[in-house]
């Protein structure tokens, strides 16, 4: 069966997924957030193959995650601002996972370089300070939705 191409589906999650999906993907971007820059480094702190770390620094380079730039006799790679966005996502799943997902506590705590105090994935809060879950919030067609979405998510009209 072939691999679904969510690079051109009209949601931008899908098309995002195509790049961030792969499952090295977020971990090469970890190390990025985490101050690696040379390949050999991402290597050895990710225990990666080296065709498959190649292709996925190369994937990310392409996307605009990373840039590819001359570092003396080699390369380094380093977020652009595109990759720099992704951290309050990183720090989300990040959160997530040393809630779920690490028994024993987080493996790295992040902290502000500045102050030493922690840094924090906040949840998204309402007008009232609350956080919001997701039956908390209302779906509404964006500026770039399809026909097939505005459909979708149009109010239900009351037939009398």
């Amino acid at each position: 069966m072939p691999r679904t191409d969510f690079s051109r589906m009209r949601c931008p999650i899908a098309r995002s997924m195509e790049v961030l999906g792969e499952r090295w993907a977020i971990l090469v971007l970890r190390e990025a957030f985490y101050g690696t820059t040379r390949f050999d480094d991402f290597e050895r702190h990710l225990g990666i193959a080296s065709n498959i770390l190649s292709a996925r620094l190369a994937k990310l380079v392409e996307h605009g995650m990373l840039e590819r730039v001359p570092e003396g006799a080699r390369h380094a790679y380093r977020l652009t601002e595109k990759g720099r966005d992704f951290f309050p996502a990183f720090l989300a799943l990040k959160a997530w996972s040393d809630r779920w997902m690490a028994p024993d506590g987080p493996v790295v705590q992040l902290v502000n370089a500045e102050t030493g105090e922690e840094v924090t994935a906040e949840p998204p809060r309402g007008a009232d300070g609350a956080p919001l879950r997701p039956e908390s919030v209302r779906l509404l067609p964006g500026p770039g939705a399809g026909e097939v979405m505005r459909r979708r998510l149009a109010p239900e009209v009351a037939h009398g």
